[in-house]
């Protein structure tokens, strides 16, 4: 059957050979059938909330189609694959971060994972010790604009009450190129729930720009610094 081509405004309900054929297209390009997400996304499909008015959602719909042998990509091997795919990912934006930052300030003036209470439950993926006060980095990579606000939401939730500790910048920095600064800046201008004073949201190359104009610390400054706050510089 014809590909059907997703629409904006009011359509005609799709019929299951349509469905059944954008979800066979989706698997000859990508290798596996599509989560909710990827349904949004794909022009050969309807919206993922359509799905669930018609069918009861995806699961549904899969096992109504005979679709694969796992219908619940929530569990299974999929969902073991989808995490450490993620883990993966995260593993290599850390790194890439990191590596930018001691090649920029110095090895012994990037921290990692700096905890903002005793209680070691808030932390930040980096802090950088600068010729200013420095500055607290936390990275995070949304799979698509869709879910970046979710994202962004839970970075806010774990930073809320922290009041005294931030006294200096805190970048939430996310990784995925696809996603421009003026995307991020549209979506702080709509949120209901703004960011705080000193925090901001920046995508790669903005946050390249916001180091570059940070000084390094010199190296006995830099220790100095440090044990005024009770650290010790690694020699």
């Amino acid at each position: 059957m014809e590909l059907r081509v997703q629409k904006m405004g009011n359509q005609a309900p799709w019929s299951l050979p349509q469905l059944e054929a954008g979800l066979k297209h989706f698997f000859d390009e990508h290798g596996h059938y599509p989560t909710a997400t990827e349904v949004d996304a794909y022009r050969y499909l309807p919206s993922a909330r359509s799905i669930e008015r018609s069918f009861g959602g995806l699961v549904g719909l899969r096992k109504k189609l005979g679709l694969g042998d796992n219908h619940d990509f929530r569990t299974g091997e999929h969902s073991s694959e989808r995490a450490r795919s993620i883990n993966k990912r995260a593993h290599a934006t850390e790194r890439l971060v990191y590596d930018y930052l001691i090649d920029k300030f110095g090895k012994e003036f990037v921290h990692r994972e700096y905890f903002f209470t005793d209680d070691h439950r808030t932390r930040a993926d980096f802090f950088v010790y600068d010729a200013g006060k420095g500055f607290c980095v936390d990275v995070f990579y949304p799979a698509s604009p869709r879910n970046l606000s979710g994202c962004l939401n839970i970075k806010l939730t774990k930073y809320s009450g922290l009041g005294a500790y931030l006294e200096y910048p805190v970048i939430f920095l996310q990784m995925n190129e696809s996603i421009s600064q003026n995307r991020l800046d549209a979506l702080l201008k709509a949120k209901k729930r703004p960011l705080a004073a000193g925090q901001y949201l920046m995508e790669w190359n903005t946050f390249k720009e916001f180091c570059s104009l940070r000084d390094p610390l010199k190296v006995l400054q830099g220790r100095a610094t440090m044990e005024k706050l009770g650290l010790k510089a690694k020699r």
